[in-house]
């Protein structure tokens, strides 16, 4: 145990590698510090560094929410498009 830091956790720390693993299948670019964070929430709690370990979790979860929000949109602006253009080839063949 270090100087300084708390000897037990005052909650539990919530590392957000399911969210980070789940945000890599939506954009992947942002996902990828999101899992580094992720990874490494635990060795800090092992060493008892809890600050450190909620810092880690917090950026985790930031880059997480952000390849989750930007992936989602990308999906859905590609599915829009999609639709359009299949309405409007469907409007050209029926001309």
């Amino acid at each position: 145990m270090q100087p300084g830091y708390p000897s037990h956790p005052p909650q539990e720390i919530n590392n957000n590698m399911t969210m980070s693993i789940v945000a890599v299948f939506l954009f992947w670019p942002l996902a990828i510090p999101a899992i580094i964070n992720a990874s490494k929430v635990n060795p800090l709690l092992q060493q008892g560094n809890y600050p450190a370990a909620q810092a880690a979790a917090a950026e985790s979860r930031k880059w997480s929410k952000l390849a989750l929000i930007i992936g989602i949109c990308w999906y859905v602006l590609a599915i829009v498009c999609c639709v359009i253009s299949f309405v409007v080839n469907l409007n050209a063949a029926n001309v």
